[in-house]
């Protein structure tokens, strides 16, 4: 079997670029050798690779011993995929793909097989925008009391200490009051969260595939428990190469942040919040690993102001 796997190219530049160099390239010198030994340790028989694929992850169209589709997926794990099997089990395929079997620690997850070539970027922005409003809805369960994932309190304290480190380290590539405004912001949403649910976190319109037992499934989570509105920062900033294709990208952003909190009766504020604290975060990041969407990042988080 790992004679027959290929890592594609655009993972390994991806994961050489996100992830350092060095663990990279053992990650994904393993990948081969780690396919076959769950082909063999679920009994699967693979169909072909699903490229491209995700973006830290190799995936696989497969059929378990009983005939059953699925689909194998390795995954580069750190903070923010170590708990994706955990929230995929609390969910039970409500809203979100359903998982078969899993192997965490390894980054290894078998799930149900879904449409990968068709996602909601397959639709018009305004009905992608009312699916994805759905079925993010599903997702929002409470979770346990002994619940592993991090919460977004934690993450926030994170940003508020990340963010103006990093702007320093990059020379102040925006403006110094929008790290201000994060910072502050990170303080009062984490310390006034109205509730505490299982979050998404990633749910853009490209992780919300067509399923056969339900129209539309969320996959790829990155899971916190915290408020309904912290989940809704990938939607606001999606399709950015419209967004910043558009005459007023200002506009176009701040109509998405009140749609999102009408359609799911919550706080604008607390919606534009979180978003502008992740979109600032996320695009000092790529900038600091030289990713091409980390200008585009830092002008959502300014519209956002």
């Amino acid at each position: 079997m790992s004679d027959r796997v290929e890592v594609p190219e655009r993972l390994t530049r991806t994961a050489q670029r996100w992830c350092g160099e060095e663990p990279a390239r053992r990650w994904l010198a393993g990948l081969p050798d780690a396919v076959g030994e769950y082909v063999r340790r679920w009994e699967l028989t693979v169909e072909r690779p699903i490229i491209p694929g995700g973006a830290l992850s190799l995936t696989f169209l497969v059929r378990r011993a009983d005939g059953t589709p699925a689909t194998l997926k390795l995954g580069w794990i750190d903070r923010y995929t170590a708990h994706e099997a955990t929230a995929l089990d609390l969910w039970r395929g409500a809203g979100a793909v359903r998982l078969l079997d899993a192997d965490p620690e390894h980054g290894a997850l078998l799930l149900e097989r879904l449409h990968p070539d068709v996602s909601l970027r397959s639709l018009a922005e305004d009905r992608a925008m009312l699916e994805a409003a759905e079925v993010v809805r599903r997702l929002w369960v409470p979770p346990p009391a002994d619940c592993p994932i991090e919460p977004v309190a934690q993450r926030a304290e994170h940003w508020g200490e990340s963010i103006p480190r990093r702007y320093a380290e990059l020379a102040g590539p925006c403006a110094e009051s929008l790290v201000d405004e994060a910072v502050a912001l990170c303080r009062e949403l984490a310390a006034s969260q109205p509730e505490v649910v299982v979050l998404h976190t990633d749910c853009h319109h490209g992780n919300v595939l067509a399923g056969d037992r339900a129209k539309w499934l969320a996959i790829d989570p990155r899971p916190m428990l915290g408020e309904r509105a912290f989940d809704l920062g990938p939607l606001v900033r999606d399709r950015m190469a419209t967004v910043v294709a558009e005459t007023r990208p200002q506009a176009l952003i701040r109509r998405r942040v009140t749609w999102l909190a009408e359609a799911l009766d919550l706080d604008p504020e607390r919606v534009r919040g979180w978003a502008l604290i992740q979109s600032l975060s996320l695009g000092l990041w790529c900038l600091s690993v030289d990713d091409p969407s980390g200008p585009d990042l830092l002008s959502v988080a300014e519209w956002l102001t």
